[in-house]
């Protein structure tokens, strides 16, 4: 199920010893290994890849008491690929000797909360060693005292493991795959001109880039799969019913060029996808080079404008790369940015890979306040969207899974793929209408997704940012997706372009700062796009970044969900001051 190149990582727990032979070690033997098996359980049965393989662990041969254990063990996990660690223990052990000295490993220490030995003064003294030796690590301790023979994992520590497995998964998954640039830098937007280091340094990624012209040259050469083009062509002629077009009568296309054009984006599709993860059809096909593909994880097309001025654009690409759902089945989503901006897609590829969903890719294009939409449509708004709603619109990458019309608790959703059912994908199909493109701003025509989000969903917007002199920055948005009556729609969506998907959204509002309202959410955002998830991740962001060192320069996520590593209260008692500090401190984690 893995597409991509390179071993899922896996996450190795430690189970850490008082050393003392001679009575001491001999009585902890059992309990300290049964809590490594019962949180290696855990994390077995609760976590997947985003490709839906159980995220597997492994476990020490041992429990570790001294440094030798921990060599060994270190060497078991290096080939065993792990990436992600996690130290358990009920007792006091040997501090520096022995924590997981790995720089590129996240980690985190669960110090049993109990009477009868002192796990917690061994979690201190063990992150106390980390600090110490700049290597963070994450705090894990219980809020109510267990009985030592007590076999359950309390309810805010299995929170706490989950949250940093997820994270670190993320990181570990991250590394040493590609963003792969299709063209170069889309109408001036600063997130397309791709920023080698940042992946690099950063995320630990590599970069590739193809010119956009590698795709006509397939197209013409034949350089796809015939058989599956013309199943994706029967599939695509089925599912994806055509809307009216809407340009001028000088610019509307013949029926002849307009099938043409579908023929033609289903195969950028094929290639896009092939560039991204390769084909062995291809090889087969005498394609032995183009077969490879670039091992990406996630990828960008420029398209605009020196590609649309000309052929048709990604629209179709997009969208259905980053579904859940194509012409072979329901599968894991893929992560394609619109416009190759690239920032917004590390934004997309994060949220992906913390929720295992498809990703929403948007301009974040007005903010709608109540007054304004009195003014347009003579009508109230009301419930959520009472305060100002913010559109969220872009012909590009919307996942069709953004639609809403999946349910989890029969209420609208976006899910896993192995959760999603054929009725579900047909309700996205159905539910989306492909309009011919508009010509004044794709010149080449194509054809452009529409459809309304439902109202209901729980979301998170994300973005990450560059800025000089501080480096990444990530701003987050937890919100909802909201209904507002069709007549209000209809207006508010005419003024923009009813081709292109639309989503209203309402972040939470806290009342102070970029959160004092919606518009001040609207305002404080930091560039022209946002990307957004389902569910409430916020916390799980703000993990992730604390282990990549981006700081958080916004967000609505409250205090008592926000987790990072220790070392981070010694940088000053306001959290995202210390967040920045901590960040500048340590720099990129592969600096």
């Amino acid at each position: 199920m893995n597409r991509l190149k390179g071993a899922l990582p896996k996450v190795g727990i430690r189970p850490v010893i008082d050393a003392r032979l001679g009575g001491v070690r001999e009585s902890l033997e059992s309990q300290t290994m049964g809590l490594a098996k019962r949180v290696a359980a855990l994390i077995s049965s609760e976590l997947r890849h985003a490709d839906g393989s159980k995220v597997e662990c492994v476990i020490a041969d041992s429990t570790i008491g001294r440094v030798a254990e921990a060599a060994v063990a270190a060497e078991k996990f290096e080939r065993e690929g792990v990436g992600v660690s996690i130290t358990v223990t009920p007792c006091w052990c040997y501090g520096s000797e022995t924590i997981d000295m790995n720089p590129y490993t996240p980690k985190a220490i669960w110090g049993f909360n109990g009477t009868e030995r002192p796990g917690a003064v061994y979690l201190a003294a063990a992150l106390a060693g980390h600090n110490q030796k700049g290597l963070p690590a994450f705090s894990i301790y219980g809020h109510d005292v267990q009985d030592s023979a007590d076999t359950t994992i309390p309810a805010d520590v299995k929170e706490k493991l989950l949250r940093f497995t997820r994270a670190g998964i993320a990181v570990a998954t991250l590394r040493g795959k590609s963003y792969l640039s299709i063209g170069s830098v889309s109408m001036g937007i600063a997130g397309s001109i791709v920023d080698a280091d940042f992946f690099q340094s950063y995320l630990g990624m590599r970069n590739e880039y193809v010119d956009m012209s590698e795709i006509i040259r397939r197209v013409n050469e034949g350089i796809y799969d015939k058989e599956e083009f013309t199943r994706a062509l029967r599939w695509t002629r089925s599912n994806c019913k055509e809307g009216a077009d809407l340009n001028p009568a000088a610019l509307k296309l013949s029926r002849a060029r307009l099938d043409e054009i579908w023929e033609y984006v289903v195969k950028m599709t094929l290639i896009m996808r092939d560039l991204m993860i390769g084909n062995p059809r291809l090889s087969d096909m005498g394609f032995g080079e183009e077969a490879l593909g670039h091992n990406a994880i996630a990828s960008g097309f420029q398209g605009q404008r020196q590609w649309t001025d000309h052929m048709p654009n990604g629209d179709f690409s997009e969208a259905i790369l980053n579904s859940s759902f194509d012409w072979n089945g329901i599968r894991q989503a893929f992560v394609v940015a619109t416009e190759n901006d690239s920032l917004n897609g590390v934004a997309m590829l994060f949220g992906h890979l913390l929720s295992n969903t498809p990703q929403v890719f948007a301009d974040v294009r007005t903010y709608w306040s109540p007054e304004a939409v009195k003014r347009v449509t003579g009508k109230t708004l009301s419930g959520v969207a009472a305060n100002g709603m913010i559109h969220l619109i872009n012909s590009g990458s919307a996942s069709l899974d953004g639609s809403g019309q999946m349910t989890r608790n029969n209420a609208p959703a976006m899910k896993p793929y192995w959760e999603i059912t054929e009725g579900e994908v047909k309700k996205c199909l159905e539910s989306t209408t492909w309009y011919p493109a508009s010509r004044g701003y794709f010149r080449g025509g194509g054809f452009s997704s529409s459809f309304l989000t439902k109202g209901g969903m729980p979301v998170t917007m994300s973005r990450i940012n560059l800025v000089k002199g501080i480096g990444p920055v990530l701003q987050i948005a937890e919100g909802w997706t909201v209904e507002i009556p069709s007549d209000v729609h209809r207006i508010l969506d005419e003024r923009t372009d009813q081709t292109w998907p639309t989503t209203w959204f309402v972040p939470r509002v806290t009342g102070k700062g970029p959160f004092a309202d919606v518009y001040s959410v609207m305002y404080n955002w930091g560039a022209n796009h946002g990307a957004f998830s389902y569910d409430h991740i916020g916390s799980d962001l703000i993990t992730l970044a604390s282990m990549l060192r981006i700081p958080v320069c916004m967000h609505n996520v409250e205090d008592k969900h926000i987790f990072r590593p220790t070392a981070w209260n010694a940088f000053g008692m306001d959290p995202e001051g210390s967040d920045y500090r901590a960040c500048g401190a340590y720099g990129a984690l592969y600096k």
